[in-house]
């Protein structure tokens, strides 16, 4: 079922130009030196229908809930989401969000030197200046109260949220925001998975955060759980206010 992204009323083009793309689930909020608005629908077709294809012979890859092994025939996106779901034990579709964004992303770079695709909470970004991540987590008094600084060091980056309070998407956790950050899209939004699932009370969130440093790869993670925060990793939160 769509829910309207109304968190995107926040966000600012920065000199960037903005479109959106829509196909069926999948509904990208674009930033780009220009505007790819047919060259990325392409793309989101052409992974789309990747993906599709593949649960059409293989309907488990749709409704597993534990890492599954890709046949060697998949394609490239599909063997990528399920390394990335075996990293951190859960079902490969935990990072389609991640992997749209990310191959999209890569797709698009060769028209531009900066992108930022946005996919349900889910973020495949390449900057060069410095970017401001404004953490929404519900109706926690500190949604909206947190910003991650991305630096701009002209690398690619995942910036991936998942929530036990917000959204449609299944979660077997409690926590209002799970953050995690990493040069994959898709081990980044996998890993937001597994770690809300883990939060079910404020005495989760050490041993999420410990979790989180156990998978190679992940380079920082923020939980947020009602009025209370956990924070690890090479990562710098900010005061919005103070942008």
């Amino acid at each position: 079922m769509y829910q309207k992204r109304f968190y995107r009323d926040y966000m600012k083009s920065q000199g960037l130009v903005r479109f959106n793309v829509t196909e069926f689930e999948s509904d990208l909020e674009i930033f780009a030196k220009c505007n790819l608005e047919n060259e990325a629908r392409e793309q989101l077709k052409k992974y789309r229908s990747e993906i599709q294809k593949y649960i059409d012979v293989h309907p488990e890859f749709l409704t597993s809930l534990v890492p599954l092994k890709a046949q060697d025939d998949a394609p490239e996106i599909v063997k990528h989401m399920c390394l990335a779901a075996e990293a951190v034990g859960v079902g490969p579709m935990a990072a389609v969000a991640g992997a749209i964004s990310q191959y999209v992303g890569m797709a698009l770079s060769k028209y531009t030197d900066e992108i930022i695709i946005e996919n349900g909470g889910d973020i495949y970004m390449k900057n060069k200046t410095d970017k401001h991540i404004l953490i929404f987590a519900g109706n926690s008094p500190l949604s909206n109260k947190i910003a991650l600084l991305i630096s701009g060091e002209n690398k690619s980056v995942g910036i991936c949220t998942s929530s036990g309070t917000v959204g449609h998407s299944l979660s077997f956790g409690k926590a209002d925001a799970v953050v995690t950050i990493s040069e994959d899209a898709l081990l980044a939004d996998a890993a937001a998975t597994a770690v809300c699932n883990m939060v079910k009370s404020a005495d989760d969130i050490k041993q999420s955060i410990d979790f989180a440093k156990s998978v190679p790869g992940i380079d920082g993670v923020v939980i947020i759980l009602q009025d209370k925060l956990g924070a690890w990793g090479n990562i710098t939160l900010v005061d919005p206010q103070n942008l």
